[in-house]
């Protein structure tokens, strides 16, 4: 039975359901709270000062993380998980949200892409391009515009450097991983030229083949549920699940005494197998322009003005065997502004300005959206006062959004904002209360889909008469910080009006045999929370010994019922050990059963997971040299995870060994 078929039984089987009721990567080292984030505002913030839930991933984590797209490497950050379609695909879920309510940026600038779309849909960024990754979980709206209301993840490159240093430095890595065949291999150089001028280069090549899992891809539940025989417990490979990916950058500043600014060039080609359906590829094209830049200024109460902007031209075609069925094609720019105001008795601030045109098409026989013309404007201030002991913070953002095609029509206009205040109670204690009302413009295919889409095995309508997504939310906050503890905890609760669901009709396309899903409006309620903790047990001289501990739980629910594709809770233990020269790490990842589905999901079982890595530097003289060797699920068990699309018919990899060094100069 082919893939699509596999999709339009489960779709028939959901379809029977309704009427009868009428994702390793990630930080592995401790949290540093004194980190500054750059995504959280224009101003300084550090880690121990934010009242909502933040991660940062640096470049060192980065090295061992897996060969794959930003959902996967991300997926084991406590409230995120992956949309895992295979390794050519992945975007991240937050905190059980995705697609639209999740913005994806590239040094705080849109990817311009159509990842948003669909889980087959590539981002067209790659994590090993980054320095650095920071993950903002619930609504970072009154920033970024109504596309962050679930969250925000910025990829961050040096391409355009805000620094100067002379002469050339950079860094190099390579690895392979035995449970794909994957060869990766990335370059970053940058060149000091004197006279505060740099020049950088960069480039990533990564092959993998079909991966490996230790059963049958097919789930014994979808088995059982199609009435098909028991699928066998021997490992198989998931066929049409390769990669391949190249990238390659250019760019360069000037650094001065007044400020600094840069331009950068990328190019994006990838080429990958849809794991839904065994014929069919995906070739994805972006180029890609950006600028960036900060200058000193004595304007009124601002002294610095920070102005970044992109543009990029996309092209994402799906190939039927040889022959190119759908084209999608994306083409647009994106600017902010940021006027930024001198500290006054800790009192920090700053006003925005964001623009964004875009234009998108579909051709071919799976073209959902008509040719659409999107266009978003937005002003934002974001303001706090820090006095120590206490402080407080707040934010507004006035934004417009136009969705023009021969299906819709619209026009939004959203107000944001958000109040916040803290408390130091006591040497190292941070306590925060954060409340927000974030409105959302909606998306193309939420107003004008209209077709069957293999990815998601439906065929879907929109509805160009839908009202913008409203969401209410409240995030409490607790960072504890002081040897030989970091502590980490955050609870959440959000009340959405005019949730966008996409939920069955009970009507079967005759032609695709997918059943149909219409967009709707609902009520629905999040809540949950995300918890990281880390113990020094002892240290001599550069020898450490740590334990870690993490855990999130998210609970959605709609006026349809329980939420689609909601991650089940998670816990990870983690014990480390650092000397000068190496670094050592094994790790158990327990995710729980999840049996609070949709009326067309099946159920997903819980597994555990075993991970261990050793970092090496065998040069004395070059501590920046490493060697690592990094084992992914080494017990080998079957790992669905539970939002994705594909959790029956392709589980997560199973036991991978990854070998590979890396090189600072």
């Amino acid at each position: 039975m082919s893939r699509v078929s596999l999709f339009a039984a489960v779709g028939a089987l959901a379809l029977l359901s309704s009427t009868a009721c009428a994702a390793d990567g990630g930080d592995t080292e401790t949290k540093d709270l004194s980190e500054v984030v750059v995504t959280a505002a224009p101003y300084v913030v550090s880690l121990d000062s934010t009242t909502t839930s933040v991660n940062v991933v640096k470049r060192e984590a980065l090295d061992l993380a897996p060969s794959a797209g930003l959902g996967d490497v991300l997926a084991n950050l406590p409230g995120v998980r992956s949309s895992f379609f295979g390794p050519g695909a992945s975007r991240p879920v937050i905190r059980g949200l995705s697609g639209p309510r999740v913005q994806v940026l590239t040094n705080g600038i849109g990817m311009i892409d159509a990842s948003g779309l669909s889980p087959d849909h590539q981002v067209a960024s790659d994590p090993q391009e980054a320095e650095r990754i920071e993950v903002l979980r619930g609504p970072s709206a009154l920033a970024y515009g109504g596309s962050a209301i679930g969250g925000i993840v910025n990829i961050i490159d040096e391409r355009i450097p805000s620094t100067y240093r002379d002469g050339a430095h950079g860094r190099a890595q390579a690895a392979y991983s035995t449970v794909d065949q994957g060869r990766q291999g990335s370059a970053a150089l940058t060149a000091g030229l004197g006279g505060g001028w740099s020049l950088t280069a960069d480039a990533l090549r990564r092959e993998t083949d079909d991966y490996h899992v230790p059963v049958d891809p097919l789930s014994r539940r979808l088995a059982d549920s199609l009435g098909l025989p028991a699928p066998s417990r021997d490992g198989q490979d998931v066929p049409n699940t390769y990669s391949s990916l190249k990238a390659f950058g250019l760019g360069g500043s000037y650094v001065g005494d007044g400020g600094w600014g840069g331009l950068a060039i990328k190019r994006t080609e990838s080429d990958y197998g849809s794991a839904a359906e065994e014929d069919v590829h995906i070739e994805l094209k972006q180029t890609r322009l950006d600028a960036r830049g900060s200058l000193d200024i004595d304007l009124g109460p601002f002294d610095k003005v920070r102005f970044s902007a992109g543009y990029a031209d996309y092209k994402h075609t799906e190939f039927e065997g040889p022959d190119p069925g759908t084209t999608f094609l994306s083409k647009g720019e994106e600017g902010r502004v940021e006027l930024v105001q001198r500290e006054i008795g800790g009192w920090q601030g700053a006003l925005g300005f964001q623009g964004l045109h875009r234009t998108f098409d579909a051709i071919g026989d799976e073209a959902l959206i008509p040719a659409t013309k999107i266009d978003e404007f937005g002003v934002f201030t974001l303001q706090r006062l820090d006095k120590d002991a206490w402080g407080l913070e707040g934010g507004l953002r006035l934004d417009g959004k136009s969705v023009k095609n021969v299906r819709a029509d619209r026009d939004f206009t959203n107000v944001s904002a958000s109040v916040g205040a803290f408390v130091r109670p006591a040497d190292g204690w941070f306590l925060g209360l954060s409340l927000s009302r974030t409105s959302r413009g909606l998306t193309e295919e939420e107003l004008s889909s209209l077709g069957a889409h293999p990815a998601t095995g439906a065929y879907e309508v929109g509805d160009p008469t839908l009202s913008k997504e409203v969401s209410y939310s409240a995030d409490a906050s607790v960072h504890y910080g002081k040897d030989p503890w970091t502590i980490d905890l955050h609870g959440f609760y959000v009340d959405y009006d005019n949730f966008i669901d996409l939920i069955p009709t009970g009507a079967v396309d005759a032609d695709s045999g997918f059943p149909e899903f219409a967009f709707v409006e609902s009520g629905a309620k999040f809540y949950g929370f995300e918890s990281e903790v880390a113990f020094k047990v002892w240290q001599d001289g550069e020898r450490t010994f740590r334990l870690e501990g993490a855990a999130d739980y998210v609970h959605g629910s709609t006026d349809f019922g329980p939420a689609a594709r909601i991650p089940p809770w998670s816990v990870t233990g983690r014990a480390a050990y650092a000397a000068a020269r190496w670094t050592a790490t094994v790790e158990v990842h327990k995710v729980g059963g999840q049996d609070r589905t949709a009326n067309f999901e099946l159920p997903t079982d819980g597994y555990t997971m075993l991970n261990a890595s050793l970092v090496v530097r065998p040069v004395a003289s070059q501590p920046d040299l490493k060697v690592f060797l990094d084992g992914h699920n080494l017990t080998n068990v079957e790992a669905r995870e539970h939002a994705s699309f594909l959790k029956d018919v392709a589980p997560l990899p199973g036991r991978s060994f990854r070998l590979g060094v890396g090189y600072r100069f």
